[in-house]
């Protein structure tokens, strides 16, 4: 079972659900955090004392306040634990249902577990800590199963989502071969761009690129 655990949470009422959770498992190393600057600085501070956290629990989603963060979503902050720490155990907590955001964190961030908060998920959360405890494999809740049998999350590449966000910000198509060129994405070239267009339209069945973005967003890619 896991010893040292370190939780980012900005909800005090789901902080205190987590912490009695985990010291039921017989967890009594317990830090929480409500900022992802401060998880961050945790888990280095962890390293340098020769005293490392083996377990990350993080939500998706931080209310902004009057305090400037560097880090500002969970998803950046699971990333920047997995390069601080490659061998951390990461769980996310949150009601983000979204496919390929979702996906994208198995895959980028290289989390071991998902669970999706709801009216039960402090029981399937301990049941998620059991089972990485226990075994080297990911636990993903029952409720998104589905992102695994989805294959159009798994046909998407960085030079298709920065197609979609250009797209989104009101760059017109025609225009998307410049304005790769200023922001230095490779290819750029309008061919390239256009083909891409293409094989998106058609794997979300767009009928155009304004319902293309709208999929995108439902998806959450963007």
């Amino acid at each position: 079972m896991f010893k040292k655990v370190l939780l980012a949470e900005d909800i005090d009422s789901i902080n205190a659900g987590v912490i009695q959770a985990l010291n039921s498992l017989g967890i009594t190393q317990i830090d929480h955090v409500k900022y992802c600057d401060d998880a961050i600085l945790k888990l280095r501070r962890g390293l340098l004392d020769d005293a490392p956290y083996d377990l990350f629990i993080s939500d998706l989603s931080f209310e902004k306040d009057h305090r400037t963060q560097t880090i500002a979503s969970g998803e950046e902050a699971v990333y920047q634990a997995r390069v601080i720490q490659p061998d951390i155990t990461i769980i996310v907590y949150s009601v983000e249902k979204k496919g390929f955001k979702v996906n994208t964190l198995f895959e980028k961030s290289k989390i071991n577990g998902y669970v999706l908060k709801g009216r039960s998920s402090i029981e399937e959360l301990k049941t998620a800590i059991n089972h990485l405890s226990e075994t080297q494999t990911t636990y993903l809740s029952p409720e998104l199963q589905y992102v695994l049998r989805d294959k159009t999350v798994h046909q998407i590449d960085a030079f298709d989502v920065h197609i979609i966000r250009q797209l989104a910000e009101g760059i017109k198509q025609d225009d998307l071969e410049i304005r790769f060129k200023e922001l230095g994405i490779k290819p750029s070239s309008k061919s390239t761009i256009e083909k891409h267009i293409s094989k998106l339209k058609d794997t979300f069945r767009a009928n155009n690129t304004i319902h293309l973005i709208s999929i995108a967003k439902d998806l959450g890619i963007i």
